[in-house]
């Protein structure tokens, strides 16, 4: 049988016999250890965009790629036990009761919004059906363990943009029971209930009254609130609502990195107190200040080109072909951080926060650059190792892998039962119903 396509316990427990090779400048012996504990712990990854190569691309996840981040062969080969799919929902969508698909001007989709997610959630599950030998989907911590005992790859579900449900609690609902177990608030949008971090005008101050509601159905569903995304006054408004831990899917470390998307030291330690995990986030961008300038200035200079070329040439024509991959070879991105950058991150959050706190959120398939030594999702293995090396404990370390997401993973599906007696939260048309002229406009 080719390792392609064997199962993935057979994968994994050649992988975890046998260490490969240590990389170039990586210490023999602390490598096997590293490698041997990675396969051991169970590790959990909150965020990856591979659903969006799946529904927009036909990807298939089943056979090693030779693009992208995620396959399953790599995904065994990495020791990734769990992932949760990001169901994500552009903000172009946002606000469209008549959604035009931009991409092929064809189709008149009412509530874009609503069947953008359903769609990601469609292709996942025709995708873990198609693969039902080294995939389960899982919609608890119990189903996780389950099937990672079995030696399959657990899927999970996280919708990524909160416009998603397009401000209805019973969209909620429905999504919870199609198996989404986190839902981000915000996106690079304002929506219905909540401020986004991408903004820079507040629509709300933080959540409106919709958005609390949100917040306290999804603690009574069991459903993990994800703060990732949203602006600083939504992630302090989020922790005095919130009945249960929170999380932060993707994001890194704003002490090291101002990109807004980060989280403050501040932010690090509220967390912590509330028991929650923050994820931190692979993007070359989120990690290092001087790669975000140095990639915000190339892409300035590509688009001044590219209208040029567009310009000089007419469309389709061999001559603008071959301008474009001049210009693609002269005008080169700047080279992405090493490795190191993010585990600086880690430690940084781990410090702060304490080990307890911390966790691995890549952003695999939906970030154009991640650190030098992490190309994709075989090289998960090298932040074990990174870990070990700064001196981080062999339990620190299985926390840090998917342990400390399964405790609060476990703490919400907890306060779901004990919140079981009460009320679903419901709309209240006089004051939740937002008109497209009004609360949407800010995100045109």
């Amino acid at each position: 049988m080719s390792a392609r396509f064997a199962p993935l316990a057979l994968v994994a427990a050649l992988a975890a016999q046998d260490a490969p090779p240590p990389p170039a400048g990586y210490e023999p012996a602390l490598w096997t250890k590293a490698w041997r504990l990675h396969h051991d712990a169970i590790v959990v990854d909150t965020h990856s965009d591979t659903t969006s190569r799946i529904l927009d691309e036909g990807f298939d996840i089943g056979p090693r790629a030779s693009d992208g981040h995620v396959d399953l062969p790599r995904i065994a080969e990495a020791g990734l036990d769990a992932e949760f799919y990001a169901i994500y929902v552009a903000a172009n969508y946002y606000g469209h009761e008549d959604f035009t698909s931009k991409e092929t001007q064809k189709a008149s989709l009412a509530n874009g919004s609503a069947h953008r997610a359903l769609a990601m959630i469609d292709g996942l599950m025709l995708t873990v059906a198609k693969n039902h030998d080294r995939m389960q989907f899982c919609r608890s911590v119990a189903d996780l363990r389950s099937a990672v005992a079995q030696g399959k790859h657990a899927a999970l579900m996280g919708i990524e943009g909160g416009h998603a449900i397009e401000g209805d609690l019973r969209l909620l609902r429905e999504f919870f029971r199609a198996g989404v177990r986190y839902m981000t608030l915000t996106h690079t949008n304002h929506n219905e209930f909540a401020d986004s971090c991408a903004e820079a005008q507040p629509q709300w101050g933080g959540l409106n009254q919709l958005g609390e509601k949100v917040v306290k159905e999804m603690n009574r569903l069991g459903m993990m609130v994800d703060v990732s995304h949203v602006a600083d006054a939504t992630f302090w408004h989020v922790l005095r609502v919130t009945r249960a831990p929170l999380i932060c899917s993707h994001s890194s470390c704003r002490a090291l990195c101002g990109h807004p998307r980060n989280v403050t030291d501040d932010m690090l330690r509220a967390m912590a107190e509330n028991g929650g995990v923050v994820m931190i986030n692979y993007n070359c961008g989120f990690l290092d200040d001087d790669y975000g300038k140095l990639s915000a200035a190339y892409r300035s200079q590509l688009e001044i080109r590219r209208q040029a070329i567009d310009k000089t040439f007419p469309p389709a024509s061999p001559e603008r072909e071959a301008a474009l991959a001049d210009l693609k070879q002269k005008l080169q991105p700047p080279p992405p951080p090493d490795l190191e950058r993010l585990i600086a991150h880690l430690m940084h959050a781990i410090e702060v926060a304490g080990v307890d706190h911390v966790g691995l959120g890549s952003d695999f398939d939906g970030v154009p650059c991640v650190p030098k030594g992490l190309d994709d999702v075989a090289g998960l293995p090298r932040i074990t190792y990174w870990l070990l090396q700064r001196g981080v404990a062999e339990d620190g370390v299985r926390k840090v892998l998917g342990e400390n997401l399964l405790r609060v993973f476990a703490a919400v599906e907890a306060t779901s039962r004990r919140l079981a007696g009460e009320t679903p939260f419901m709309n209240d048309p006089a004051h939740d119903s937002l008109p497209a002229t009004d609360a949407r406009a800010s995100s045109k």
